[in-house]
């Protein structure tokens, strides 16, 4: 079981202080991302345990507490890139032992990882759920999962109005592909799920919460929708 790093505390790690030299051109708001990037524990700890990305420790505590990935399960990760996320699926479900199956897809072009199947394709296109059934080999999928995030603007609003566009286009993609019973995770922004977004998960899942782990940064408006008990398309 990989465990997320500790902060702080005896025994945990002590947050670094990071300083850097100051490049030619570099924006004082790149300087200020880079620091925290080198000081942040979760950065460390998946550098130091092989994983592709900090956001891996997020589906990590997700899954401690709620026990969404299981040995055997068939996992999609949509917008999977750089890997994260796949890594922590592959491992749970046991798909390097053959055991489950983890697909991921992204318009962009991914390093191979054990256990997971490659489909690089838009998982917008008309044709992805039909190319996705047939990798799962005609059966549908256990837990679709999705932590992309469209690049922000600086002004909340309109990266609300994406990140929510990116979220409802992943929720409509899993009642596709979701066998009943199935999960649905992807990531939002704060306040982000009321409206037509929340009331169609409600309507066809069983359970719908709002968990923002502690990998997650705390200044971050991110958080993410966990959906259970899929009930079928009508």
């Amino acid at each position: 079981m990989v465990k997320a790093p500790q902060k702080g505390g005896r025994g945990g790690q002590r947050p670094l202080k990071v300083r850097l030299r100051s490049g030619k051109g570099r924006k004082p708001s790149s300087r200020r991302w880079l620091e925290r990037q080198l000081a942040d524990p979760y950065v460390l700890a998946a550098q130091r345990e092989g994983f592709r990305s900090r956001a891996a420790y997020k589906l990590i505590e997700i899954d401690d507490k709620y026990h969404i990935l299981k040995p055997g399960q068939r996992v999609v990760d949509l917008g999977a890139a750089p890997g994260g996320w796949s890594q922590v699926a592959a491992k749970r479900v046991m798909s390097v032992e053959g055991r489950g199956q983890v697909v991921a897809i992204d318009i962009e072009e991914m390093e191979p990882l054990a256990g997971v199947e490659l489909v690089h394709l838009d998982f917008m296109d008309p044709s992805a759920p039909e190319v996705l059934r047939s990798t799962l080999r005609d059966r549908g999928a256990d837990v679709v999962l999705s932590d992309m995030a469209a690049p922000t603007t600086g002004h909340s609003k309109t990266d609300h109005l994406r990140i929510m566009a990116l979220a409802e286009a992943a929720a409509e993609f899993a009642r596709e592909v979701l066998s009943p019973g199935g999960t649905f995770l992807a990531k939002v922004f704060r306040g982000g799920t009321e409206g037509e977004l929340l009331t169609a998960l409600k309507r066809d899942f069983a359970k719908v919460r709002h968990v923002k782990p502690p990998a997650s940064r705390p200044e971050s408006p991110e958080l993410y929708v966990l959906a259970t008990g899929f009930r079928g398309r009508a």
